[in-house]
């Protein structure tokens, strides 16, 4: 009877790991796109910035950047309307002709943040009528993660911001643009961490399961051993 080295056991166990390497390196390189999870509360008349970049920072100066309302529909008694943006950033410069026309000239990027994979967009002189979701979005970004949204609230019970006002919990949310410390690594990292903490507990059950089977083979090995000496003793008359 022809026995396989305890050697094939550690296969399984290598495939596993060799296959979770390859599952944790995509998701740890990954650019991830990080709006704000809290709307962003302002007063009519309010400047404001909707946060939204890029972790870890990554250069989008050469990429399209387009945020828009993504809850507004479309007149559907104008059959020669086309898809308008907020505000579309393409070829390294804004384009203005595909902007709705009640942001023109009330919208701009940072555009020296960008390098830095900051695309917040600055709206000035908002009003109720700028509600709502916005959506930035990146088409061509490398990543299973394209595009973030932020809520605009306008609230013309919110007293209007002066630099003589004492700060207003809506100012923790428009972060300064040129500050390009991450603000959300450690939520960005919660999900890697859970992946990585899974696949090192499926390793671990899968050594633990190698091994007992080893033992166990080694048992069965040794038993059949035992039988097949007890099996070539000759027979006592």
């Amino acid at each position: 009877m022809r026995w396989f080295s305890s050697s094939s056991y550690a296969f399984p166990l290598w495939t596993l790991i060799l296959c979770s390497a390859f599952l944790i390196a995509p998701v740890q390189g990954e650019v991830l796109m990080i709006g704000s999870n809290l709307p962003i509360i302002a007063a009519p008349g309010d400047d404001v910035i909707l946060p939204c970049h890029l972790e870890p920072m990554f250069d989008v100066q050469g990429l399209t950047v387009e945020w828009s309302k993504p809850d507004l529909k479309p007149d559907p008694s104008d059959r020669l309307s086309r898809v308008e943006y907020v505000h579309l950033y393409r070829d390294r410069k804004e384009v203005p002709d595909m902007k709705m026309a009640s942001y023109f000239r009330r919208t701009e990027l940072f555009m020296d943040a960008m390098k830095h994979g900051n695309i917040s967009l600055k709206i000035l002189n908002v009003s109720e009528e700028d509600n709502g979701r916005y959506r930035c979005f990146i088409p061509k970004l490398r990543s299973r993660v394209k595009a973030a949204v932020v809520e605009l609230v306008v609230d013309p019970n919110v007293a209007k911001t002066s630099t003589m006002a004492p700060l207003h919990p809506r100012n923790f949310q428009t972060p300064d643009p040129q500050d390009t410390t991450p603000t959300n690594a450690g939520r960005s990292r919660v999900p890697v961490v859970v992946i990585v903490v899974t696949l090192l507990l499926v390793l671990a059950l899968a050594g633990f399961a190698a091994y007992f089977s080893h033992r166990i083979f080694q048992k069965l090995k040794q038993k059949h051993q035992k039988d097949d000496e007890i099996q070539k003793q000759p027979l006592q008359v």
